[in-house]
């Protein structure tokens, strides 16, 4: 029996993530337009990965401050920078600790960011924060529901028994606009909501597994973990397993995950 151990905080620069972040462009894509930053505002991207939806809203002419906490995303954020011209800038920090001040900002925007914050209070006060008495926020979180959402579940998982950590509490419903609208009215705001999709691709499933498994921080990281105790290949059965039952493309793999874009402003 291995010892009771908390599985470790994940570390959003191991594997390819970048690669990940190009299949979550559409994504950005629609948040950015959602909020429709204009030229001269400034923006803060938090959570902001490899930059998507720092660099459409540069694109756009806005002043842009991206926050992450995994300093190689950040550099790959700021060479895309660099090679487009645009003004973006990145800087390492937390969502409950972000480094900038109050009230300074137009618009804060997180695309599938803040929703990994270990305090979502904390976050949902620091996003109030800087966002001031005029700013807005936009957010976009995962509906948890769909293949995609069963595998990281069936990872990390795994990852718990593995280490015999018992369960932990249940992740906070961003996706939820009582939620949001209790998390942010608080702080005065008004939260709305719209559903969107986003489709995944490969050529097969068993395809799609491999690659997403080689890249994605998560399993990267679970991979340490499982291979020693001979605990991996039963993972990625059970995964293929998931990702076979629920391909919608009989000659190819697609599988389409739901997620809300949520808007919150001041009355």
């Amino acid at each position: 029996m291995l010892p009771v151990s908390s599985p470790p905080r994940l570390d959003w620069s191991v594997g390819r993530y970048e690669q990940i972040g190009e299949q979550l462009l559409p994504a950005a894509r629609v948040a950015v337009d959602r909020a429709a930053p204009a030229e001269g505002e400034h923006v803060v991207d938090v959570g902001c990965g490899t930059g998507n939806a720092s660099l459409l809203a540069a694109a756009r002419g806005a002043r842009v401050t991206g926050v992450d906490p995994a300093e190689r995303l950040l550099e790959v954020a700021r060479e895309l920078a660099r090679e487009r011209g645009l003004d973006a800038t990145f800087v390492s920090g937390e969502a409950a600790a972000l480094p900038l001040r109050d009230g300074g900002t137009d618009l804060v925007l997180s695309v599938f960011g803040v929703i990994f914050a270990s305090d979502p209070v904390a976050a949902a006060g620091e996003l109030a924060r800087v966002a001031g008495p005029s700013g807005r926020i936009i957010l976009t979180a995962w509906i948890p529901a769909g293949a995609i959402f069963e595998l990281a579940r069936s990872s990390r998982q795994a990852v718990m028994d593995a280490l015999g950590a018992p369960p932990g509490p249940p992740p906070f419903a961003w996706h939820d606009r009582r939620a949001l609208a209790g998390l942010l009215g608080s702080h005065g705001f008004d939260v709305e909501i719209v559903e969107e999709q986003l489709a995944f691709t490969a050529s097969s499933p068993r395809e799609y597994l491999e690659v997403h498994s080689a890249q994605h921080p998560a399993w990267v990281a679970g991979r340490a973990v499982l291979e020693p105790l001979g605990r991996l290949d039963a993972l990625r059965e059970q995964a293929l397993g998931i990702l076979e039952r629920d391909n919608e493309d009989p000659n190819a793999f697609r599988v389409t995950s739901r997620y809300v874009v949520a808007t919150a402003r001041r009355p």
